[in-house]
């Protein structure tokens, strides 16, 4: 082949190798030539960075990387103006983690020093106001144990009033054993219905709130022979009369012979009723003179009728003195007196 030959067939090469370099130029951003002396920097920088990732990925971040990647070539870094500039940032970006994990390690230095403390943050907080105001958390204990004393009696007093009103319950459920001195009741009822009269005793009980006294109710036209019977009774025997008393119910009144054996001790209340408008009951004087003045004092103060009295006259009084001062009517001539 001629030279000439030679020439003709590499003129169609030069135009097709000049479009793939302008082509190239296009997406790099500049010259082949520049492309060979950067790739031979980027080469060279490699090392200096801390990891050839970063030094990509910084270049990447600067534009250079998409056009190598487009040609199917490793990223590419900027022409020579630019080249310090990824180095400069991979060590800046460098320095930025690098000064982070300092400052963690001082921040987990200081947790570290709050572990040792074995105290946490809200912790300490709470320590330092209790340390702050001790006295206020003095009072608040001090009031707190007061509540719960306080609480504690209310309690107590309850349980202990429910017991008390139980056992009261139960008490009165229980059936209350006879009193004692109903055998004496019982005989001295009987004697008065064989040997004075069958209708001779109104009623009979015993009084619980007197030491169980035996009561008895006699009718007052029977008085005299039943006085004479509690007297002269061998079984009964009361030949002392402690006191006579008069009592104004307002719808009736009563006087009230307290008798007793002084040798067996038993003992009695003789009730007699009468009417209120005009009262009158026999005089015990007969049986028991011990009963004068006793029944004086009740003439003079409710104007009871003795019957059978040998002086039945005021002894308080004056004998002028108008009404009875004990009863419940009675209204003063001068109420200022």
């Amino acid at each position: 082949m001629s030279e000439e030959q030679k020439r003709e067939e590499s003129r169609p090469a030069e135009p097709e190798a000049a479009r793939r370099e302008d082509a190239a130029e296009a997406r790099t951003g500049g010259p082949a030539d520049a492309r060979v002396e950067n790739a031979g920097e980027e080469k060279r920088d490699e090392p200096a960075a801390e990891g050839g990732r970063e030094t990509v990925t910084a270049r990447e971040a600067s534009g250079g990387g998409s056009a190598g990647t487009e040609a199917g070539q490793p990223a590419q870094p900027q022409p020579d103006a630019a080249s310090d500039q990824p180095a400069s940032a991979a060590g800046a970006e460098a320095e930025g983690k690098a000064a982070p994990a300092g400052d963690g390690d001082g921040a987990r230095a200081g947790e570290g020093a709050d572990a040792g403390t074995g105290k946490s943050g809200g912790e300490a907080a709470d320590a330092g106001k209790a340390a702050v105001d001790p006295e206020r958390e003095a009072k608040i204990r001090a009031a707190q144990e007061a509540r719960a004393a306080r609480l504690a009696a209310k309690a107590a007093a309850g349980a202990a009033a429910g017991g008390a009103a139980a056992g009261k319950d139960a008490a009165a459920a229980e059936p209350k054993p006879p009193s004692p001195k109903q055998p004496w009741l019982d005989e001295a009822v009987e004697l008065l219905k064989t040997e004075v009269h069958p209708d001779a005793v109104e009623e009979a009980t015993i009084n619980a709130l007197s030491d169980d006294m035996p009561t008895i109710v006699v009718k007052a036209e029977h008085w005299p022979a039943a006085a004479k019977l509690l007297r002269d009774h061998e079984k009964l025997g009361c030949r002392y009369l402690r006191n006579v008393t008069g009592v104004d119910y307002e719808t009736h009144m009563e006087v009230v012979y307290f008798v007793i054996n002084m040798e067996t001790k038993r003992e009695y209340a003789i009730k007699i009723r009468t009417d209120r408008e005009h009262p009158s009951v026999p005089s015990a004087v007969p049986v028991w003179p011990g009963a004068d003045w006793p029944e004086r004092e009740i003439y003079d103060l409710l104007g009871i009728e003795f019957p059978g009295h040998p002086n039945l006259r005021r002894i308080l009084m004056p004998d002028d003195w108008v009404g009875h001062p004990l009863r419940k009517d009675y209204v003063p001539l001068d109420p200022e007196v």
